[in-house]
């Protein structure tokens, strides 16, 4: 790869167990969850009597010595780099099997680690290496409570160690800027031995996390495993895992993930992880070398990188979990937003990369909503924003249920694209069919008031609120079009015809409403001369649907040249930032592939270049590449939309 990320991923589960390396090298940082707030790992390795860090430090003031990085590598699911110092090359590869047609894998929490090491001077050497972990991983703040730790062996005979809080109050609490302080983190090793020390380290404080260290100490628990490998003699592996007992609470019902649904223990799982390493392995690597070539293909080299590093931090920005009868439910987690679960205008602009590679993990996204649009709670005629916060999938909590803060055209536009777009792509109507009386009334709704919205939020308010918004109607329009696809494929020809005549008449309009005169089509149909981007539209191009005049496209699509700046095209003339996954959409409407590199490329040297080392934003200053806000958060998924487009999945339902 030759991308820089701007944050580098080394164990991405989920929400909870997460740990990047905020550096070009990764003994330049302490280890973060993807919040920001340390998640200390450190590996050493000690080569004739000397240990050397090769991964993270012990605080920010740590200037032990440290072997020297010298290549990094990410693809979709691996991060790999070596080290050398003492004689030695050593080699880390971490790897989380994040393969999405194979739920046991995806859901079932254990990242590996893979350490092999050869001699640089033709001297054969046994190097010793060492991963401690910190109590972080498994406390919201190092402190907050105490730990209980114990040394046991897996069912196999390999050495682990476990650590959790005392409290263990599995499910207490919700919120954005936190961590779990429930559940048990394990690390295992073969061949090896574990243990568990105290190590004093100076304290950050934890409101501020660009603040320095005080000067004065505090004690931290450390669980740690080593092995010893010889040079060129093979590998050794390091089993990291986090039994979380319950992953979400699902209206009242404390509900388990697909690996442990049926009572497996972590400790079988982690011994499952440890025998069929080479497999996983393998079919992790074939996974990502045609994710990447594929992704290539459709869009070029930059696009392909950009792809890799979205696709498990999207997918870690989420939680598997089975309800109560056995359906599987997809639960987002609004990162460095509010931390809102199931939201519909974060599960849209995430779908492309869940359509492309399993659609049922849509209709997971899609339950909380039809569920909790079916309850008393739910007074409105319109699809909710949310589902709770996340872990707790309570009800929405976004605007407390106050019109004033709803967001009608948009969920409804969402909900009813994702119901088409779903069953276009393993051509599956049932789970529409039994919602369709929603979907109905959803697009009542748009009829009623998408054609030129009134001041109502939207997923594009961040320079404030906008009524008559030229892109929301689109929005509506694709809606509308979406229910006549899914009419056409339950053969209901004669309601596809209504529906797509609907669509057709309201895009006309739309056409002539936003018209600016010279090709481009404006902000908001009271507004001149102003602009942004019609990402909504897309969806024509990509399911067929039809319903825009392609002259209007065309015009729209060159009129943007106009208005890029050194690292992407602003979302709209208000403001110079912009949202990543609206840029690739709006690239994708280009006819022709080297107007999409074109216009992607400056998105990838934002991420190259970008000051703000966090899990890739999607919120970002066009002028500077700085994060203006977000990060980790999964419509990076939408992303792979030109992939999507590529595959021809969305073709063909007609």
């Amino acid at each position: 790869m030759q991308l820089r990320p701007p944050s580098v991923p080394l164990i991405t589960v989920d929400p909870y167990f997460s740990v990047w390396s905020p550096a070009d090298t990764l003994t330049d940082a302490v280890t973060v969850h993807w919040t920001g707030h340390p998640n200390t790992i450190v590996g050493t390795a000690e080569i004739d009597g000397t240990a050397y860090r090769f991964l993270g430090r012990w605080n920010a003031r740590d200037d032990s010595p440290a072997l020297t990085q010298t290549s990094r590598d990410c693809d979709a699911l691996s991060t790999t780099c070596t080290f050398e110092g003492a004689g030695v090359c050593l080699k880390a590869t971490f790897l989380t099997p994040l393969l999405m047609d194979d739920y046991d894998l995806l859901t079932r929490p254990v990242s590996y680690l893979r350490v092999e090491a050869r001699s640089t001077d033709g001297i054969q050497r046994d190097v010793k290496v060492k991963i401690a972990v910190s109590e972080e991983l498994c406390l919201n703040n190092r402190g907050d409570d105490e730990v209980d730790v114990t040394e046991y062996r897996l069912p196999s005979g390999i050495p682990a160690v476990k650590m959790g809080s005392k409290k263990q109050d599995v499910l207490h609490c919700s919120g954005d800027d936190i961590r779990i302080d429930w559940g048990y983190f394990h690390l295992a090793v073969e061949p090896g031995r574990t243990g568990c020390e105290t190590v004093k380290v100076p304290f950050v404080p934890r409101h501020r996390r660009d603040e320095q260290p005080e000067d004065f100490r505090e004690e931290m628990t450390f669980v740690w495993a080593e092995t010893e490998l010889r040079t060129g003699s093979g590998y050794r592996l390091f089993l990291f895992a986090y039994d979380d007992v319950y992953s979400i609470d699902y209206f009242g019902d404390k509900l388990k993930s697909w690996w442990n649904r049926n009572g497996k223990t972590i400790e079988c799982a982690i011994d499952e992880a440890y025998k069929d390493y080479d497999a996983v392995t393998a079919k992790c690597k074939a996974f990502a070398d045609k994710l990447f070539l594929d992704a290539t293909k459709a869009g070029g080299e930059k696009y392909a990188e950009i792809c890799e590093i979205s696709y498990r931090q999207s997918i870690a920005a989420h939680k598997l979990a089975v309800d109560r009868d056995g359906q599987i439910l997809w639960i987002s987690k609004e990162c460095f937003s509010n931390g809102c679960a199931a939201t519909v205008d974060v599960s849209y602009p995430s779908i492309p990369l869940y359509l492309m590679y399993n659609p049922e993990l849509v209709r997971g996204m899609m339950r909380p909503i039809y569920k909790y649009s079916r309850t008393d709670k739910w007074i409105f005629d319109f699809a909710p924003h949310d589902c709770g916060q996340f872990p707790l999938v309570r009800g929405q909590v976004y605007g407390a249920n106050a019109l004033q803060y709803q967001m009608p055209v948009e969920e409804c536009g969402n909900m009813l694209v994702m119901a088409a777009a779903v069953a276009i792509a393993d051509r599956e109507t049932k789970f529409a069919e039994e919602n369709l009386d929603l979907l109905e009334a959803w697009v009542k709704y748009l009829e009623a008031h998408g054609d030129d919205p009134e001041n109502q939020l939207c997923t594009d308010d961040f320079a404030g609120h906008l009524a008559h918004n030229c892109n929301l109607s689109l929005k509506a329009v694709m809606g509308i079009a979406g229910l006549g696809v899914i009419y056409k494929m339950l053969g209901r020809e004669a309601d596809y015809e209504e529906m797509t005549a609907k669509a057709k008449k309201m895009a006309a309009g739309w056409a002539e409403r936003a018209a600016n005169g010279d090709g481009s089509y404006r902000l908001a149909f009271d507004r001149p001369g102003t602009w942004s981007m019609k990402y909504n539209i897309v969806w024509d191009k990509l399911m067929g649907t039809g319903v825009m005049d392609p002259g209007v496209l065309a015009t729209e699509f060159a009129s943007y040249k106009h208005h890029i700046n050194a690292y992407g095209m602003p979302l709209d003339n208000r403001e110079t930032y912009t949202k990543s996954d609206w840029l690739v959409w709006t690239a994708t409407l280009a006819a022709r592939r080297d107007d999409f590199e074109e216009f992607v490329a400056p998105l990838w040297k934002a991420y190259d270049c970008s000051l703000s080392r966090v899990p890739a934003t999607d919120w970002y200053f066009t002028v500077t590449a700085q994060q203006r806000g977000f990060q980790h958060r999964t419509v990076v998924g939408g992303h792979l939309i030109k992939l999507l487009e590529y595959s021809g999945k969305m073709k063909g339902w007609k």
